[in-house]
C-alpha cells in the first residue's frame, strides 16, 4: 500500500504597511508542526501580497 497524504495551504497576510514578520511564519509553522504538518514550499508571490505556506502530513 502506498502512503497517504493530506495537504494544507496557509496563508500569512502582511502587516499594514506591506511586511511579513519572519517571527509570525515561525510561530505558526511551530503550531502546525506540533500536529504533524510539514512545511513543502512557500510562496511570497508578490511584494504586498501574502505568503503561502504548503504543507503535507501523512494520514
Amino acid at each position: 500500500m502506498s502512503e497517504r497524504w493530506q495537504y494544507k495551504v496557509e496563508e500569512t497576510k502582511p502587516t499594514f504597511l506591506g511586511s511579513i514578520k519572519p517571527v509570525d511564519i515561525e510561530e505558526r509553522l511551530q503550531a502546525l508542526g506540533l500536529q504533524g504538518w510539514e512545511l513543502v514550499n512557500a510562496v511570497h508571490a508578490t511584494a504586498v501580497g501574502p505568503t503561502l505556506l504548503f504543507l503535507k502530513r501523512r494520514l
